[in-house]
């Protein structure tokens, strides 16, 4: 029998990839499954887009790149973070990789040694802890309380920190709660990192465009410019842009960081697909109006079932600030049920019984609760919401 290493065996599979899985095979199977589990958007990327990608193919861009991106690529990003961000970066801080979650990777395996430890809120996306595992560092939990809108107070994260602490991990827009840090948020993370040199902060905005909350959205920059030398924001086309199959994410740091990461990418994938990277060239630099379409349908759809949401007994659920995620709290719902002990056996009943998907809070640290994604379309969204109405009266 093999034998596997340590560092792969501490790692957890991905719960959403497993349950998105698993009701993609019920389907194939002839089952109706409300799929509400994935976070992937349900439109197809914009023509615009893809005629760049045949382009690309026609006049031969098939070959390698500089592994750190195209020069082209980077300089739309650049321009990108000026025109919406007000934040000036140059091509040599720029990386492209395959997908947000490769930087976020590359982060990981360059800023932590074992022993280290990275802070990260909670509820996480689900890949954060992993990443830092696979790192052999250690993640420590900041908790943001559900009852207070999942927000970060400063108290939390100052007590998270140690004198091992290497990286903090800002995620805004959330996932999974939709959340947005405000300013005076912001500020106060600043503050607090301020006393703490030596650590990163890592900024996953990779749904910053998939907001509707009133006013300008605050990157951690804007806020803390200061904090620009230690500093590393994440982002990509995947979500804005209907591109999750493209696999083009893009970060913006240190010069010297992203010079240390490029020896990594070099050795690992050495580069993100040539066309693809000419598609998300099109994506930042053409007409935004398909992402103002796309975000005008997500709030259309958040609108419509929250109220049917709330209204599923014994369940409570908060509005979300943009992405495509609710977070629905069901632990009134799991503590009245004798035949379930928790969010993953509810889960799981709920897929199985009344065929709709949804991936258990337990996965992003937020126990009793379920993510539900209404990336789907709304009348996907609206049946499996009756049918989770029809297994609680039940």
């Amino acid at each position: 029998m093999t034998n596997y290493s340590q560092r792969i065996a501490r790692v957890s599979p991905s719960m959403t990839l497993q349950i998105n899985a698993e009701a993609a095979a019920m389907q194939e199977g002839g089952e109706d499954v409300a799929r509400l589990g994935a976070g992937e958007p349900d439109f197809d990327t914009p023509e615009p887009i893809k005629d760049a990608a045949r382009r690309a193919i026609d006049r031969g861009f098939t070959n390698y790149t500089a592994a750190a991106g195209t020069q082209s690529l980077k300089e739309a990003v650049c321009d990108k973070f000026q025109r919406e961000n007000d934040l000036a970066f140059s091509p040599e801080n720029i990386m492209v990789t395959c997908g947000a979650k490769q930087s976020l990777y590359n982060l990981c395996q360059t800023l932590l040694e074992t022993g280290d430890e990275a802070v990260v809120p909670q509820p996480y996306w689900v890949s954060y802890p992993a990443q830092v595992t696979m790192a052999e560092a250690e993640p420590v939990f900041a908790q943001c309380d559900p009852d207070e809108g999942f927000t970060l107070r400063s108290s939390a994260l100052e007590a998270a920190i140690s004198e091992r602490t290497r990286i903090v991990i800002l995620n805004s827009p959330n996932n999974p709660t939709g959340r947005i840090y405000d300013r005076e948020e912001l500020a106060a993370i600043g503050d607090v990192l301020r006393k703490h040199p030596d650590i990163t902060v890592v900024c996953d905005e990779i749904y910053e465009h998939l907001r509707w909350v009133d006013g300008p959205y605050h990157n951690f920059l804007n806020v803390n410019p200061d904090l620009k030398d230690r500093c590393v924001v994440v982002n990509g086309v995947s979500k804005a842009y209907a591109m999750t199959g493209w696999r083009v994410g893009y970060m913006a740091g240190p010069k010297d960081l992203i010079e240390t990461m490029d020896k990594l990418q070099g050795q690992s994938t050495a580069g993100t697909c040539s066309i693809s990277q000419h598609a998300a060239e099109q994506a930042l630099r053409g007409d935004q109006q398909v992402v103002t379409d796309m975000v005008q349908a997500f709030r259309e759809r958040h609108d419509r079932i929250l109220p049917e949401v709330k209204a599923l007994p014994n369940v409570s659920c908060q509005p979300a600030d943009g992405t495509f995620y609710l977070l629905p709290d069901f632990r009134e719902v799991i503590a009245e049920r004798d035949d379930i002990e928790n969010d993953v056996q509810l889960a799981d009943k709920l897929l199985h019984e009344a065929k709709v998907a949804l991936v258990p809070g337990r996965a992003f640290g937020a126990e009793g609760h379920l993510r539900l994604s209404f990336a789907a379309d709304l009348d996907t969204n609206l049946a499996g919401i009756r049918r989770i109405g029809e297994f609680l009266a039940a």
